[in-house]
């Protein structure tokens, strides 16, 4: 624990349904916190689809507690110090938040703003403000993941108590390959050709329709899609693929093994159309993957046009010669990867992230309880 700070007992609360990328940013996050005077426990919810999840928590410095209903977490989080809620569902927020006990604070993952046609934009962001930033406002702080998040909550969303802090990608398990690493990946991946992986949930903000015909304008590069397929948009993107005879395209469903993944290919494809602060754009670029991905906030806060990547609006053409630019210039092309992953180690590191978020917690703290930390 560094010096000069007492040991704080903090409460994180989550109703998640299965692991997603809040889920893994728990993971990644929460055993750091100790050295910075943080003991976290985790309050999860007890469903087979977390099992594997709190499996790998145990015997960790997180305390693990299983519940199973959100009405008891109010009682069993009542000796904490602070209590963190991490919630999918806005209900869960409108009934939990005033029944905890003070100081409580919100970590939002969320990603705020939909980059869709005009009226559905607009439409997204009323229903926003009064589901889930209505319901912050029964907290004491709200904590998001992006400094253009922390701004559009405070303008947008008039959730004045905001404060930012950043995602961050662990460099040493999402690196580059070595050559001989990453000959043996791609062969028993089957990687022969320029390969551009597109993982993410098949949501319709993650667009991964949009880089299904992107493929159709690049028949010479492979595309690797990663996610899971029985979302009806997995659905969609399979049955797209096959309506336009597409040789060049695989789909690979969820998997476990990312890091050997994104060590194994060529380019990060993300042709996203909503996101806070996407870790699995930092996973690539901490693993030395040029990223093509579209001018939302979010990525603009990471990717550096031309230096860390390629910022595309998101027609299908449009991705499939930036991907084809790269592809013609390899030498380009792992320049700026190795920018990428220097940017995440001047600043985006899983270290500097647990450093930031328990430096928020000890003074959430001190501040709103008036003790000291």
């Amino acid at each position: 624990m560094k010096s000069g700070l007492s040991m704080l007992e903090v409460a994180f609360l989550t109703d998640a349904p299965r692991v997603a990328g809040s889920e893994v940013w728990l993971s990644d996050l929460l055993p750091l916190l100790p050295e910075h005077g943080v003991q976290p426990t985790l309050y999860l919810p007890q469903r087979e689809t977390l099992d594997r999840f709190a499996a790998g928590l145990e015997g960790g410095p997180v305390r693990v507690r299983r519940y199973t209903d959100t009405a008891l977490l109010p009682e069993l989080t009542r000796s904490a110090d602070l209590r963190v809620v991490q919630a999918w569902e806005p209900a869960t927020y409108r009934a939990l938040l005033p029944a905890l006990a003070a100081p409580r604070l919100v970590v939002s993952h969320d990603q705020l703003d939909y980059h869709y046609p005009p009226p559905l934009r607009a439409l997204y962001r009323e229903i926003y403000r009064h589901t889930k930033a209505g319901a912050f406002r029964a907290a004491d702080g709200v904590v998001t993941v992006s400094h253009w998040g922390a701004e559009f909550l405070r303008g947008s969303m008039g959730l004045s108590a905001t404060q930012a802090m950043t995602n961050g990608a662990d460099p040493e398990r999402f690196r580059p390959a070595t050559g001989e690493e990453r000959a043996s990946l791609r062969e028993s991946l089957g990687f022969t050709r320029f390969t551009v992986l597109v993982p993410g949930r098949f949501t319709l903000e993650k667009n991964q329709l949009a880089a299904v015909r992107a493929a159709r304008h690049a028949p010479q590069l492979d595309f690797v899609f990663v996610g899971d397929m029985d979302a009806g948009m997995g659905v969609m993107a399979q049955a797209l693929a096959r309506r336009l005879r597409l040789s060049n395209v695989r789909f690979l469903g969820r998997r476990w093994d990312m890091p050997e993944l994104y060590r194994a290919a060529d380019a990060l494809l993300q042709p996203t159309l909503a996101e806070n602060q996407s870790l699995v754009t930092l996973e690539a670029m901490s693993s030395g993957l040029p990223v093509v991905t579209t001018p939302i906030p979010a990525q603009a806060e990471l990717v550096r046009d031309g230096v860390d990547g390629l910022l595309v609006p998101p027609q299908p053409a449009l991705l499939a010669r930036a991907l084809k630019a790269l592809a013609a210039h390899p030498d380009r092309a792992r320049q700026v990867g190795a920018s990428a992953r220097q940017q995440v180690l001047d600043g985006y590191t899983r270290a500097g992230s647990a450093a930031q978020l328990a430096a928020l917690l000890h003074t959430t703290c001190q501040s709103l309880s008036g003790g000291s930390t």
